[in-house]
């Protein structure tokens, strides 16, 4: 039967959705953006004394969002979001929308000729507007006026809503410099949510060093001992009963949300592709962290890039999955000097935010002799994923060809499974070869010799013969 008509009206139907989305998205943002300023030019005539019917800001009434069936109305309408948050949200969001409605903010100070200190604000390395800070926030809501400027402080802690839910981001670009003055921006999820109604998901890059990764096998395609997936099943079994298990059983004061678990076996073993499925299973993306990105020979710098994934992934039950973690979470050195000393604080600070992370963090290693004692005794599980047993790699030899006719009748997976010792990866990439040679021989059919030359060219790999 042929579906392309199908396929083709699902398209369409999918595209007139997100036009719909944009639609509704931009003549909300578009009152809300009247409404921003509106409050900007009343802040500013009663800051400077002009002539102006407004007493206060909050007398100026933000858009009625109760039967807006936009994507941006409905996060406001879920968040709770009041005056204060909206008002922050749109600023944090004007530089994506109309970057020129805050060129208010970059007027000069004639008595000193540079701009206003209490404005804030920052400038960036391209853009050429304004860009707000959470000072700048602050002069809006409350002006010249001290203890209104306390209230608002509680608006940008790490406990409210707007940062907690992951909707803003606070950036604060040196130590020591006033906690206002940090950088305001909105986050990639919800500038895509409130914009477009596209949930975008943030993926790798400098400034996040981790990757989202998926899978299309199941838990059929993976080969694993029972002891091993008795183990994963505690896993499971957590991820979709701690809340009951901490809140209704009353057991959460004395057991944290998290979980930690280490993985350790040799390579292509099926560490990934499990972490993988946990996360399929349960409906939660799986991030796998990029060590040589986190990992850096600046100080402070290993900090500030694994924080900036901690802190994106703190709302959202991501699996944060950490390959070849004996590179960031290995033994700690004795301490001979200052660079020692600072080694191991990094090592201490890495440790606190793995413990306080509330989702599920996978650390995988091929050698479980390499990690720090330190981390491992925080373990809640520790799984052990050996190289499969001959029954094991049959299994793993038939499923790469199940259902497939392209193997000649001299293939003889049993005499494979049996006589060659090898990891699931290492099957994987014997296939992968065996099915080059074939093709490139303009043959329809892998060869039992095709198959054993892959196998050797792995076991040379692990400087093996047999």
């Amino acid at each position: 039967m042929d579906d392309t008509g199908d396929s083709g009206c699902l398209a369409i139907s999918m595209e007139t959705s997100l036009s719909m989305s944009n639609k509704l998205n931009a003549e909300s943002l578009e009152r809300e953006v009247k409404w921003f300023k509106a409050v900007v030019k009343a802040r500013f005539d009663l800051y400077f004394g002009r002539e102006t019917d407004i007493d206060e800001i909050y007398a100026i009434s933000a858009p009625d969002l109760s039967a807006d069936q936009s994507e941006f109305a409905q996060i406001i309408r879920e968040t709770g979001m009041g005056f204060e948050e909206r008002l922050i949200v749109i600023l944090a969001l004007l530089p994506h929308l109309q970057p020129q409605a805050l060129d208010f903010f970059m007027m000069s100070n004639q008595d000193l000729a540079r701009g206003f200190t209490e404005f804030g604000g920052w400038r960036g390395k391209f853009h050429s507007g304004f860009l707000p800070t959470c000072e700048t926030a602050v002069f809006l809501l409350a002006g010249e006026d001290l203890s209104t400027r306390f209230d608002v402080l509680q608006l940008f802690q790490a406990d409210h809503s707007l940062s907690k839910k992951g909707i803003i981001k606070i950036a604060q670009v040196a130590n020591g410099e006033p906690f206002l003055s940090a950088a305001l921006t909105i986050t990639a999820e919800y500038l895509g949510r409130m914009t477009t109604g596209k949930n975008q998901k943030p993926d790798y890059t400098m400034h996040f060093p981790a990757k989202l990764i998926t899978t299309s096998l199941t838990w059929q395609d993976l080969v694993l001992s029972t002891e091993v997936m008795d183990e994963i099943e505690n896993i499971n079994a957590w991820l979709q009963h701690s809340a009951k298990i901490l809140q209704q059983w009353d057991l959460g004061r004395n057991i944290k949300p998290g979980y930690r678990v280490l993985f350790y076996g040799p390579p292509g073993t099926g560490k990934t592709l499990t972490a993988t499925l946990i996360g399929k299973a349960a409906d939660i993306d799986v991030y796998r962290i990029d060590l040589s990105m986190v990992v850096s020979k600046y100080i402070g710098e290993t900090e500030k890039n694994l924080a900036n994934v901690f802190d994106q992934a703190g709302n959202k039950r991501w699996i944060l999955f950490f390959d070849e973690a004996d590179a960031l979470f290995g033994k700690r050195t004795q301490t001979s000097n200052a660079n020692d000393r600072y080694a191991n604080q990094e090592i201490a600070y890495l440790l606190q935010r793995i413990e306080d992370y509330p989702g599920i963090v996978i650390l995988a290693t091929n050698q479980k002799t390499n990690m720090d004692e330190a981390f491992a005794r925080r373990f809640q599980t520790s799984v052990h994923f050996a190289l499969p047993d001959g029954e094991q790699r049959l299994r793993l030899w038939q499923g790469m060809f199940t259902g497939n006719s392209r193997l000649s009748e001299n293939v003889d997976l049993n005499e494979l499974a049996d006589k060659y010792i090898l990891s699931g990866g290492g099957i994987t990439n014997a296939v992968r070869y065996a099915a080059i040679q074939a093709v490139r021989m303009n043959r329809e059919t892998i060869f039992h010799d095709d198959l054993i030359n892959g196998v050797r060219k792995e076991l040379l790999k692990e400087g093996r013969t047999q």
